[in-house]
């Protein structure tokens, strides 16, 4: 009889479970296999190179969470706003960039060419200040008179300042006399905007405006060629009062007039006459009206006229 032998149980086999490579070598690990995972690390990164933001250190964060670049975005926008508006402030106020004095004598005139253009002839014994603004041209008339050639510019506006009396145009030719704080203007073409005190008015083509101390007198039409026959070297009267006459010989002859009676106010003078020659005006006076021309020893050169003894 066979006997047959008795199997022994086979013990399970446990499953595999597949464990994570570690990245860090093991303790039992070659040096050859140290030196080849060298050798790929270098090669990787040599064929995939970092950028340098990747290489810089990280920000550091602020107590309230902002890295430093974002707390400096605030002051880098103000540094670039504070600029902006100062610009856009002084763009605002116009103020002058540049200011030139322009002056003539008692026996000479001048014609001057300002750098928009414009040109502005001066009569004898001026005194003008010509501005250069951002938005504007300015000038001031401190004495004298002044004809204005104005180049258009609607958005650079030519202001002339006379004391209390402004003259605004955008292109136009005007002349500006000025005799202390009482001031005459009289335009040769366009429009001009003529301001005193407390009111205005807009003058035309030979239309001519007197202003005293800021108070504006009526518009009168008048030849703005004659008005400015001084750029040719003549004084042109029409009817004009004795006091005008007399202030236009005192500048051309560089010497004071003086009025010795206030009814000699009345008296009127017409006629053409040259400007080099206003001496002989005042010495031809008493020729045609009723008047005497003195000059007191103590007068330091002021003349005085009088009225003509037996004058009614």
């Amino acid at each position: 009889m066979t006997a047959h032998r008795r199997s022994q149980p086979i013990a399970p086999i446990a499953p595999t479970v597949p464990t994570a490579p570690s990245s860090a070598p093991s303790e039992a690990a070659s040096p050859d296999a140290d030196a080849a995972l060298a050798r790929h690390r270098a090669a990787l990164q040599e064929r995939f190179p970092l950028p340098p933001q990747a290489l810089s250190p990280l920000p550091h964060a602020t107590r309230d969470g902002a890295t430093a670049g974002q707390r400096r975005r605030p002051a880098r926008l103000l540094a670039v706003a504070l600029p902006a508006a100062a610009a856009a402030l002084l763009a605002w106020q116009d103020p002058a960039w540049r200011t030139e004095h322009i002056a003539t004598g008692p026996d000479r005139r001048a014609s001057v060419e300002l750098a928009d253009g414009s040109v502005v002839e001066l009569d004898t014994s001026t005194r003008l200040t010509v501005s250069r603004h951002l938005r504007s041209r300015r000038l001031v008339l401190q004495e004298g008179r002044a004809l204005f050639d104005v180049q258009a510019s609607r958005w650079r506006p030519f202001l002339v300042d006379a004391g209390s009396t402004q003259v605004r145009v955008l292109g136009t030719a005007f002349d500006v006399r000025r005799r202390g704080d009482d001031v005459m203007v009289t335009v040769l073409r366009g429009r001009v905007a003529v301001a005193g005190n407390h009111a205005d008015a807009t003058l035309q083509a030979n239309d001519q405006i007197h202003v005293q101390a800021g108070t504006l007198g009526s518009t009168a039409p008048v030849n703005a060629t004659d008005a400015t026959a001084w750029r040719h070297g003549h004084l042109v009267f029409d009817h004009t009062p004795l006091p005008e006459v007399l202030a236009e010989i005192a500048r051309y002859s560089g010497r004071p007039v003086r009025l010795g009676d206030a009814s000699l106010a009345q008296l009127e003078v017409s006629g053409v006459y040259r400007t080099a020659n206003a001496d002989a005006l005042l010495t031809l006076l008493p020729s045609f009206l009723p008047v005497r021309v003195d000059t007191p020893p103590d007068a330091d050169g002021e003349r005085w006229v009088l009225p003509r003894p037996g004058r009614p």
